[in-house]
């Protein structure tokens, strides 16, 4: 007597694709990661893609820990239609190096912080965020902090533009297993 095949579960229980965790780092965890981890969220949601991707941001200080994002970082990004009302501000801790694939530093002193404090197996995993970017030619995102509106304005361009090539790594390694 043959037993009937089990019907499968009609409803997915995972994803198909890689997950890509990122971790955004800036000095103070108000302005630029926060600004960062928004878009990035915003744009794998637009994309699909928010089932693949994780994404937090902190400071390489504690200067903030437990504050509200910055309110002209708040009010650049509502501009454009980011939100971060719900943030946080927390400080890079040991446990992120192996947690996160990417650990994104908005520029050269806070990548440095990290490459001293990320165990030697982990620095492969720092890079700037502006590595990503197709359109701007700079290095950073400057710190808009002790700056004018222009400011935020400056490092929010910065930062879709370098994560809008960053999405195009989220898609590339979504479709290495969808494909294999």
């Amino acid at each position: 007597m043959t037993r009937p095949l089990k019907k499968p579960d009609s409803t997915p229980t995972q994803s198909f694709g890689i997950k890509t965790k990122v971790l955004f780092v800036c000095m103070g965890n108000i302005c630029r990661s926060p600004t960062a981890k928004a878009v990035f969220e915003t744009m794998a949601r637009q994309a699909g893609l928010a089932d693949l991707v994780v994404a937090d941001s902190a400071g390489t200080h504690a200067f903030h820990v437990g504050e509200a994002a910055d309110p002209r970082a708040l009010a650049a990004a509502l501009r454009r239609g980011y939100d971060l009302s719900g943030h946080q501000a927390r400080k890079v801790e040991m446990a992120d190096f192996s947690e996160f694939d990417y650990v994104l530093a908005m520029d050269w002193d806070n990548l440095a912080l990290l490459q001293r404090t990320a165990a030697r197996g982990m620095q492969h995993k720092l890079q700037l965020l502006m590595r990503f970017a197709t359109e701007f030619e700079a290095a950073v995102i400057t710190d808009p902090y002790h700056g004018g509106v222009q400011g935020f304005d400056l490092a929010l361009d910065h930062i879709e533009d370098a994560c809008n090539g960053l999405m195009e790594v989220v898609r590339r390694r979504a479709s290495m297993v969808a494909a294999a």
